[in-house]
């Protein structure tokens, strides 16, 4: 299922429309790049812990810690091409050109959210079940966190930068 990056919720801290393109890809390099960098791994070992503890239970989230691992492998090369070679054109005025890496990063974000979409799934969609630790709680809120800091990321994306840089704007 292609997720909807339009119809997410506008919880952005300000409204970024008229904001230079460069202070939009700083923005989005230190509130969401940096950020994802932090929570994918921890998420990964809380994950790893609560499939391991927890393995004999029926509502553990088999497979928790390889789709959380694929996501972090997907984004990390993900935000590498952005921050090494899209935002710098972008930044030196040559978004109308980029047409050709905003559509690869684009297709990117469609796999991104598919694999949320499978990460909600097997985490009932991210509710912890009433045996649930506290790790697993812990992990349940920051998959939580992480999903809307990724939403909120693929739709400034989506729907500000790209348009914006690809118009030339």
């Amino acid at each position: 299922m292609k997720p909807s990056w339009r119809n997410w919720p506008n919880s952005l801290s300000r409204d970024w429309r008229a904001a230079p393109l460069a202070e939009i890809i700083d923005h989005i390099i230190v509130r969401y790049h940096d950020r994802h960098r932090e929570q994918l791994p921890e998420l990964i070992l809380q994950a790893t812990k609560v499939e391991r503890v927890h393995a004999d239970k029926p509502n553990v989230p088999k497979g928790l810690t390889k789709y959380l691992t694929m996501l972090h492998q997907e984004l990390s090369s993900h935000m590498m091409k952005e921050e090494q070679i899209l935002f710098p054109m972008i930044k030196q005025g040559m978004g109308a050109q980029a047409g050709g890496p905003i559509s690869v990063m684009e297709s990117e974000h469609d796999e991104a959210g598919e694999l949320l979409e499978v990460i909600k799934h097997i985490t009932h969609n991210v509710t912890p079940p009433p045996e649930a630790c506290t790790t697993w709680k812990a992990m349940y809120n920051g998959i939580n966190e992480m999903i809307d800091d990724l939403m909120e990321h693929i739709s400034l994306e989506n729907n500000v930068l790209f348009p914006r840089a690809l118009g030339g704007k």
